[in-house]
């Protein structure tokens, strides 16, 4: 390839196009009003090389595309794969392009938008944009040699004003490789809006349960995803997440997870590891399964919440069509979260989403058991309900709740009694502790 001469004259840049293959294209030597008889001289012998290049047209086609063969590893697979494309494309772009050494005003247009075309293409096919830009210049540096040995063999005595038009032939050159690497980049940017928007609703369609059985498969080749993985899902809410752009819940390290965000919520979905023993494996709440060693429970434990942030991780599920199940499960986790934030796992907190399925259901419970405590002074009934709440934490325990509480355990003692004679409710009946446990549980989530 010559020595290329970088022009003193930068051709303005008309439209955004490029090409692989396009020959250079004249335009400032042979659009501006001739300077002087050099000048004229000059193009003259452009005109006349220009013309002899495109008698051969097909030959010098040949010749580029075998070049493109040898020194462009990116270009042979292409041209394998397809020769008459690739040959088909290289004598349009340089029909148009040795043109408009010749007809510059009549051709230029054509030439630059057959380039934006070429480089569209390329693109689209994963060409990388290196081998693009060298094929390029291939291309340009085989039309200035075609023309260089045409005006040596036939009018030698002509090379010397050939030179006066390098320095604009070459500067043109340079613009379509600045153009190439535009229209490269811009259908990249393109392209890759539209593999995240795809991703994007096909996430959605997974979380939401509307995606076709038929189109799983394909989800799982476009999202990188083993189709019968095991899946959670991690859901987000709270007045940290409105409005925020990025992430907001920090996964541990190495977990391979995609994010659905939505304008007041986040929704995770993490791929578990499949290691399990067939005995580890356990039959979950509401279908799917969940591991027995605590795997979903070192994951909520690593995960990182901003300050009221409320997080509800769900039950494990096998396949990716299970998806939907595990958002739900992941919501119902998330209504069982306190309101002023924290993680909860699902298969940790059974009972309280138990309660936050039915809110209905829970809001009766919490007014059959402890309606009557609504009749005190609000005072003395946070009371007694700190102190029944305290004492079941403790696992019945008057000794740790008092400690907890600051009190004497007689004085536990003596608040549990009044509990029992206001509710009608005995704390050594089991079925009357879990009707408690659950009604203090709807009043905390269902806040009533």
């Amino acid at each position: 390839m010559p020595h290329v001469i970088r022009s003193r004259v930068r051709a303005p840049h008309a439209s955004p196009v490029t090409s692989p293959v396009t020959s250079p294209v004249m335009s400032s030597a042979a659009n501006r009003p001739a300077r002087s008889l050099a000048d004229a001289e000059a193009v003259a012998v452009l005109h006349r090389a220009a013309q002899a290049l495109m008698d051969d047209l097909a030959g010098l086609t040949h010749r580029l595309v075998a070049t493109l063969r040898e020194k462009e590893p990116a270009y042979r697979a292409a041209i394998e794969a397809d020769p008459a494309e690739i040959w088909q494309e290289a004598n349009r772009s340089l029909r148009l392009s040795v043109g408009s050494l010749i007809r510059p005003r009549e051709s230029r247009e054509a030439a630059c938008r057959m380039s934006w075309r070429i480089g569209e293409r390329r693109a689209e096919q994963g060409l990388p944009l290196d081998a693009l830009l060298h094929a390029f210049r291939l291309g340009g540096a085989m039309v200035w040699q075609g023309l260089v040995d045409e005006t040596t063999r036939r009018h030698p005595e002509d090379i010397r004003l050939l030179v006066h038009v390098a320095a604009d032939v070459w500067s043109f050159v340079d613009e379509h490789c600045g153009l190439v690497a535009d229209a490269y980049r811009a259908t990249e940017r393109r392209l890759a809006w539209r593999r995240e928007n795809q991703q994007r609703l096909t996430v959605a369609a997974l979380l939401d349960g509307t995606a076709r059985i038929a189109d799983i498969p394909d989800a799982a080749t476009m999202l990188g995803l083993p189709e019968e993985g095991r899946y959670v899902v991690v859901a987000a809410s709270g007045a940290g997440v409105a409005g925020v752009a990025g992430p907001v819940v920090g996964l541990p390290p190495g977990t391979r997870a995609l994010r659905h965000l939505s304008p007041d919520s986040e929704q995770v979905v993490v791929l578990l590891a499949d290691d399990r023993a067939p005995e580890a494996v356990n039959e979950a709440p509401y279908g799917g399964t969940c591991r027995a060693d605590g795997e979903l429970a070192a994951l909520a434990a690593e995960l990182t919440v901003p300050p009221g942030v409320r997080v509800g991780v769900g039950s494990a599920v096998t396949g990716l069509a299970a998806l939907g199940e595990a958002r739900g499960l992941a919501e119902t986790a998330l209504r069982a979260c306190p309101r002023d934030g924290g993680v909860v796992l699902l298969d940790e907190h059974l009972p309280a989403a138990l309660v936050v399925s039915s809110s209905r259901l829970g809001a009766a419970l919490a007014e059959r058991v402890l309606g009557p405590l609504d009749r005190l002074d609000p005072a003395d009934r946070d009371l007694l309900v700190d102190t029944l709440r305290t004492w079941l934490e403790a696992d019945g325990s008057a000794q740790r709740a008092g400690t907890r509480l600051y009190c004497h355990r007689n004085t536990v003692l003596n608040r549990l009694r009044r509990f029992e004679q206001l509710t009608g409710r005995s704390l050594a009946r089991p079925s009357d502790v879990v009707e408690i446990s659950l009604a203090l549980a709807a009043r905390r989530l269902l806040d009533i």
